[in-house]
């Protein structure tokens, strides 16, 4: 990753790969924190993502992430980056990676900045931390989604919360097993669909897991077996929960709805294979 032109790529590649899945929105966070020093600059770092986006051949929003393991003080410095791109492109703040050690409260600043600015809030919690630590995400932070989240399963009151806001957790399935967090069959996912939580199905890191999106999915179905309608809740669920242009989220909905009503209509007897 040397040039601006190298992120681009990389932005516009992910967003390739994700349509040939069959997504038609893509929401990718990204950290200009490190390529900052290369390039001179955050701003030239996130003009870089963002030009990659313009690339794409599916419309792709931006989300700016700092660290839970960055001073609370370099959120701040993103969240005001962030805001300032928020009509080119930039549609989110989060926290990424380890979030244990971390006081939720400090990174309180940094979030209000960006929601102050339209953004939608999605921090990573819940992963190594307990439930207590989601709730404090959506209480203290104003999370709109939560960045796997898993770990609210363990309490009710937490599910209750999640599902009485409509706060949204970015489900991953492959990145449970390789950090003992959960197999692939305990993922909770049967609690917080019997409980009404809204889910997002996400690929965190494609590259890394080796799944893409569609694989995910498949995961869903035959590690959790999952029901094409319970398949059908969660694409909905995800598109409902993301930035998309409202206009952009009713046609992505209808797709769905297709789908589910094709899938549904090759169950009965005498349709298969149509």
């Amino acid at each position: 990753m040397r040039t601006p032109s190298d992120i681009s790529r990389v932005i516009a590649e992910a967003a390739t790969d994700d349509a040939a899945d069959g997504c038609g929105w893509l929401e990718i966070q990204v950290d200009p924190t490190s390529y900052a020093p290369m390039f001179d600059g955050l701003e030239p770092a996130l003009e870089a993502v963002l030009a990659g986006a313009l690339e794409a051949p599916i419309p792709v929003g931006v989300l700016v992430a700092s660290s839970w393991r960055r001073p609370p003080s370099h959120a701040v410095t993103l969240a005001r980056l962030a805001s300032r791109y928020a009509a080119s492109g930039v549609v989110g703040f989060g926290l990424s990676n380890d979030e244990r050690g971390a006081e939720v409260a400090d990174f309180t600043p940094a979030f209000g900045i960006a929601r102050s600015a339209g953004l939608l809030a999605a921090p990573h919690s819940g992963f190594y931390t307990p439930a207590t630590h989601v709730r404090d995400c959506v209480e203290l932070l104003g999370a709109a989604r939560i960045g796997h989240g898993t770990s609210a399963a363990t309490d009710p009151a937490v599910v209750d919360l999640l599902a009485a806001r409509g706060v949204a957790l970015e489900i991953c399935p492959t990145s449970y097993p390789p950090f003992g967090v959960h197999e692939l069959a305990t993922i909770p996912l049967r609690t917080f669909l019997a409980a009404g939580v809204p889910m997002a199905v996400s690929t965190d890191d494609p590259l890394l897991f080796g799944v893409g999106l569609a694989g995910q999915y498949e995961i869903l179905r035959t590690s959790l077996g999952l029901t094409d309608e319970e398949l059908a809740s969660v694409a909905a669920s995800g598109i409902q929960a993301s930035a998309a242009p409202a206009e952009l989220k009713a046609r992505l909905l209808a797709e769905v709805a297709t789908w589910l009503a094709t899938a549904a209509s090759n169950l009965l007897p005498g349709t298969e294979g149509r």
